[in-house]
């Protein structure tokens, strides 16, 4: 099972994760985040890290050109948009670098609706916890609300996952759903501050996760 862990901000601890074998790094570019990476990290030294990870640029309603600009200077692989792009503007996007669209989720939202206008513009979805603003909650999804939703598309599952979870995690990778769950996407539940991650608990998580 792919592993992402999203929310960094220091290059130490991202050739850390580098080491352990994680799939991907994320990286909030989102001035209203604590975890804002622009803060902490300098384009440069992202982009000249050798790293066998994928670099997930983390965006809300960026322009176009703006965004692209972030893409070339940190050497981005993929970018997840958490905010209100429209089908055309990750259709642009698409034509260039991977992109992920997040969808935060009710317990009664007709997902395949809500999906459909992204199917032919993205490459990837990602579920969340519906909330106030936008970007992760840190609150726990209610992943049973997938299973019976009839997704034709790869999706990363978020919201609120935590050391604890794995044996549900596991239980859902059973689920006909998770024929499409692409990775998993932890943050806040594996920190010690905003930020940064507790190392210890998210090698121990994916050991566990792997075994």
């Amino acid at each position: 099972m792919r592993v992402k862990v999203c929310g960094m901000t220091q290059l130490e601890q991202v050739r850390k994760l580098d080491e352990m074998g994680l799939d991907f790094a994320g990286f909030i570019f989102y001035p209203k985040s604590p975890r804002y990476a622009a803060k902490f990290l300098k384009g440069e030294q992202l982009k000249k890290a050798k790293l066998r990870l994928g670099k997930v640029g983390v965006f809300v309603n960026m322009p176009y050109d703006e965004l692209m600009r972030h893409v070339d200077e940190y050497g981005l692989d993929m970018v997840q948009l958490h905010g209100d792009e429209t089908p055309r503007y990750c259709e642009q996007l698409a034509n260039y670098i991977s992109v992920i669209k997040v969808f935060r989720l009710g317990d009664n939202d007709p997902i395949e609706w809500i999906t459909r206008p992204f199917m032919e513009s993205c490459d990837m979805f990602l579920f969340d916890t519906l909330g106030v603003g936008y970007g992760g909650t840190g609150k726990k999804f209610n992943w049973d609300v997938l299973k019976p939703a009839n997704l034709e598309k790869l999706f990363f599952l978020s919201g609120g996952i935590e050391p604890g979870d794995v044996e549900k995690l596991k239980e859902f990778s059973e689920e006909k759903v998770a024929g499409r769950l692409f990775s998993i996407d932890i943050n806040s539940r594996f920190e010690t501050s905003s930020g940064i991650k507790d190392l210890e608990k998210v090698e121990s998580f994916l050991r566990e996760l792997r075994q």
